[in-house]
């Protein structure tokens, strides 16, 4: 259990990644509108993710790639998982939430349940973060009054 913890610490300290990517708004470099199957090399360089992180979504269940040998071959449908799975937690989801999303896409009308879900949990999602926000001025604006008082105490000692 603990191992899982550092590793999903891990994997939330990576470089942070473009929305407007992960929406799909801006193309990648890597991105090949034609190929149908991906290696682990092949995502992670796309992504800015480690060989690590796609092997931790997997061990989650967030992707299911097809194994020939040893090597790792995700479809499209684990590239677009994982594109919805790095926008979760750049939005601040737990991989949980983030998967719950994503798994609406599977019900009856999913793609516009999925959106509209999503567009749901995203308002809720700001109106935490905002109010994490807020908490953190209030501590920081703490902080520097402590940091004050402690340093003239000490200039006057």
């Amino acid at each position: 259990m603990a191992k899982a913890a550092h590793l999903e610490r891990e994997v939330e300290t990576e470089d942070e990644l473009n929305v407007r990517f992960l929406l799909g708004i801006e193309k990648s470099d890597e991105d090949d509108g034609e190929k149908e199957t991906f290696r682990i090399g092949d995502l992670a360089r796309e992504f800015g993710v480690t060989l690590r992180t796609l092997r931790f979504y997997e061990d989650r269940g967030l992707l299911s790639p097809e194994r020939r040998g040893t090597t790792r071959l995700y479809s499209r449908k684990d590239r677009k998982r994982l594109r919805l799975v790095l926008l979760g937690k750049a939005l601040g989801f737990s991989l949980t939430e983030a998967r719950q999303i994503i798994d609406v896409y599977l019900q009856p009308n999913g793609r516009r349940r999925q959106m509209e879900v999503a567009l749901e949990r995203f308002a809720e999602q700001r109106e935490v973060l905002v109010a994490q926000r807020a908490e953190i001025e209030r501590s920081i604006e703490a902080m520097d009054t402590s940091i004050d008082f402690i340093s003239n105490c000490l200039r006057q000692s």
